[in-house]
């Protein structure tokens, strides 16, 4: 197309898809880039979704308000390109939550993943009705601060620890324009992990940003 928008998404798209990084746990410390490459093997690697320096806190992809309006930046073109990006995978659930969620989660592993071992009586999860015991948390939006900017992303949380899941919860506070926070969760009996994870491959965070993710 000559469209110079629509080329710009449709590099954006393609980039994240070439240059995923299959990473661990939440924190601040560098992490080294994964060789695992994604659904866009072959694909430039111009990553557009993450911001670097003084683009951090700026532009379409800096605030995660739901999946659907994440991907609306991107052309129709990409949408027959990429059709599978553009859809949860079978037994994903993505929810938004008012805080206190209402979850009791229990370590998968110590100090690696989580799933939900009850929801409180009458709770905001609870009444919401989407949530069940037993689904395994494998996202959850967070606020990062650098300097006097801030974004909010959804981070891939599938190897989070119990500290790290409710400090990435408690992050998303009304100071940073959040009335919600939102988790992303694969439900076992439904899902099929190996495609959760590659599906998740989008939402890891470049190394050279402020959201940085160690081994």
């Amino acid at each position: 197309t000559n469209n110079p928008t629509t080329k710009t998404m449709k590099t954006t798209l393609a980039s994240v898809l070439a240059a995923a990084l299959l990473s661990g746990v939440y924190s601040f410390t560098p992490v080294a880039p994964s060789t695992v490459i994604s659904r866009g093997k072959g694909l430039e690697a111009v990553n557009g979704i993450w911001n670097t320096g003084n683009d951090f806190g700026k532009g379409k992809f800096r605030f995660y308000d739901g999946f659907d309006s994440y991907m609306k930046p991107f052309p129709d073109e990409d949408r027959e390109l990429y059709p599978s990006m553009f859809q949860l995978p079978k037994g994903v659930y993505e929810v938004p939550l008012a805080k206190p969620c209402g979850i009791i989660f229990e370590e998968i592993e110590a100090n690696r993943g989580v799933y939900i071992a009850d929801l409180v009586e009458n709770g905001n999860a609870e009444r919401q009705g989407i949530l069940k015991k037993g689904d395994v948390l494998v996202g959850v939006t967070a606020i990062r601060v650098a300097g006097a900017k801030w974004e909010r992303r959804l981070l891939p949380a599938r190897k989070f620890g119990f500290d790290l899941v409710v400090n990435a919860i408690g992050s998303n506070e009304d100071k940073w324009g959040c009335n919600n926070v939102i988790l992303m969760v694969e439900r076992p009996d439904e899902a099929n992990t190996e495609e959760v994870d590659e599906f998740l491959q989008f939402f890891e965070p470049s190394p050279d940003t402020p959201w940085k993710l160690p081994v």
